[in-house]
């Protein structure tokens, strides 16, 4: 039996090979799922590493960064609030396959053999691609989603924005595996199948020839998140693009592709992005009349209607040209960088919470959860420009300082702690008089470039 402690490291050369579903089945069988490393939570840094990457390459080559900055910082702000139920229990996807393994398995393959690590990659990502499929032809599926798909770039960094809920429906396709492929074999393939498609969400890799027929590319998951009419439900794939061509679901890339949703919510906010679509589907349930119609609102297509096809009428999605110009933040540039550097640290301290979980008690992580989901909440509130967005700013300054005080945060400097603490003791109300001037400064340079465009226009309409 490995050792467990020995299988918690992950060296560049693994983290990297991780990325790519290129890790060796000697180096990731393990006989419980104890031994498993939590693969998602490590490959952070290689997920930070790669975005900079693709931020350089695309500055060279284009002469602008790979995305707006708004936008990635949606995106990863999903991403953490996805992964904040981690800190609280094991996920269902693990927690339902080993109930089944426990109670109904019809045989136990072997934990350690190539053919077993083989047969759980092709099972895996099978079950993948009919959960995907689903998850865009089964509206309340596509409720959870649709977070993934509501940026309007295209970049890794749209690959972490990912849903709360949507594991809470793909476990079902996944069970099957569990009558016979051993709980620690098939945790590994859920997060390598996982890792693969981040690198695959990118503009600047083109066409990589023969891989193109097997695998699944940038080129065509390019088409998967295209709005475009020909671009709608194609090419569901995880890792292997075969199961879209016998399935009939394959899409090559055509004409320039606009991604984002159909129809764009317009919004940075993390709570609109991430169920927008239940309160949709919500009032359109009511608003339709009939009891088997209702039932068809939440388990047909999103684009299901009275007298409409399972999946709605391919003539009724909007038309792109090519020419739609994403929804952007009305922020200041400094206000942006004010969210980026909060995002920052807010990133430093999720990576230290996830790191001492162990060691920390319920209460602390559950403050520590609520304050993740205040300060991502408060970041879209800014990019929004939303009227209380100072309001949530200068509450959320006030929040750190008491968890600070009651011990529940600490300083990012453990040297600084002592000092931070005879500070807060001495002089708090010197630094919460300090937040809110910090967040009266924000309402200032916002009333100055309101002030600034009004001026503009009085100008313009004068010279005119």
């Amino acid at each position: 039996m490995k050792n467990p402690e020995a299988q918690q490291d992950v060296s560049v050369s693994q983290g990297i090979r991780m990325m790519f579903y290129m890790m060796k089945p000697n180096e990731t069988s393990f006989e419980t799922l104890e031994e498993v490393p939590d693969y998602v939570q490590k490959a952070t840094p290689f997920f930070i590493s790669l975005i900079l990457l693709e931020l350089v390459v695309s500055w060279i080559h284009k002469g602008k960064p790979s995305g707006p900055l708004d936008d990635a910082l949606t995106s990863m702000s999903a991403g953490v609030l996805s992964r904040l139920p981690g800190l609280f229990f094991r996920s269902i996807e693990l927690t339902s396959y080993i109930y089944i393994w426990e109670n109904y398995r019809l045989i136990s393959l072997p934990w350690d053999s190539p053919w077993t690590w083989y047969l759980t990659f092709l099972g895996v990502d099978f079950g993948y691609y009919w959960f995907h499929r689903m998850a865009h032809e089964v509206n309340i599926m596509w409720a959870a989603h649709q977070t993934h798909h509501s940026s309007e770039d295209y970049n890794l960094s749209t690959a972490l924005r990912q849903s709360v809920f949507q594991l809470y429906t793909s476990w079902i396709f996944y069970s099957p595996l569990a009558l016979f492929i051993p709980p620690s074999v098939y945790a590994v393939h859920l997060q390598f199948n996982l890792l693969y498609q981040f690198w695959i969400h990118t503009k600047v890799i083109d066409n990589l020839g023969p891989l193109e027929l097997i695998l699944n590319t940038p080129s065509h998951h390019r088409v998967h998140h295209g709005r475009n009419r020909y671009c709608v439900d194609k090419n569901f794939a995880g890792t292997l693009i075969i199961w879209d061509r016998i399935f009939g679901t394959f899409e090559a890339e055509k004409e320039k592709v606009v991604y984002g949703l159909t129809h764009p919510i317009n919004s940075f906010e993390p709570f609109k992005v991430q169920f927008h679509h239940l309160l949709t589907i919500w009032t359109t349930f009511w608003a339709t009349p009939g009891f088997f119609n209702k039932f068809s609102v939440i388990f047909k297509g999103p684009g299901w209607g009275p007298g409409k096809p399972r999946l709605g009428l391919n003539e009724e999605i909007p038309e792109v040209k090519g020419k739609e110009v994403p929804f952007s933040s009305s922020a200041s540039r400094l206000l942006q960088t004010y969210a980026v550097v909060q995002f920052a640290l807010l990133l430093t301290f999720y990576e230290d919470t996830y790191t001492d979980k162990a060691a920390l008690s319920q209460v602390t992580l559950l403050l520590r959860a609520c304050f993740i989901i205040l300060t991502l909440t408060s970041i879209g509130f800014l990019l929004d420009q939303r009227p209380k967005a100072a309001v949530l700013e200068t509450f959320r300054c006030l929040v750190f300082l008491m968890l600070c005080r009651l011990g529940h945060l600490k300083p990012f400097i453990p040297s600084l702690s002592f000092a931070f603490e005879n500070i807060l003791k001495r002089h708090g109300i010197i630094i919460v008089a300090s937040s809110i001037v910090r967040i009266m400064v924000i309402d200032i340079v916002k009333t100055w470039k309101n002030m600034k465009e009004h001026w503009i226009n009085i100008t313009h309409g004068i010279y005119l």
